[in-house]
């Protein structure tokens, strides 16, 4: 067996450590950190706040709400689903205006290099 690549299997390689160097796909990781990052930690603290409240706020979490089976603790676990939805849906939003465009023309600048090197594979 032999370890070395072929010509054209090493251009294309080149070709993506160059995208990866690209002011544009720096831009692109950026931008994607500038959310993932943020709501990483938000929704940690969120979750944080609901499992601290739970252990040492005790009275407060068993707070009756409505009627006799509904208290805080119950709310913001459901809270807890909610929120998790909210950042899916606001992500998905977030990635079509801003994440999407860019990384599809990185893809098609990508492909293509692919295709005068030969087919992918």
């Amino acid at each position: 067996m032999s370890t070395d690549t072929p010509a054209s299997a090493a251009g294309t390689s080149n070709r993506y450590v160059a995208v990866q160097e690209s002011a544009e796909f720096a831009g692109l990781r950026k931008t994607l950190r500038g959310f993932i990052f943020p709501m990483t930690v938000a929704f940690f603290l969120w979750y944080a706040l609901y499992v601290i409240l739970s252990a040492y706020a005790r009275d407060f979490m068993g707070t009756r709400l409505f009627g006799s089976n509904i208290n805080v603790a119950l709310v913001f676990g459901l809270l807890q689903f909610v929120s998790t939805f909210l950042i899916a849906w606001l992500y998905a939003r977030y990635a079509n205006r801003r994440i999407d465009p860019v990384a599809d023309r990185i893809r098609a600048e990508v492909g293509e290099v692919n295709h005068e090197h030969g087919p992918r594979g």
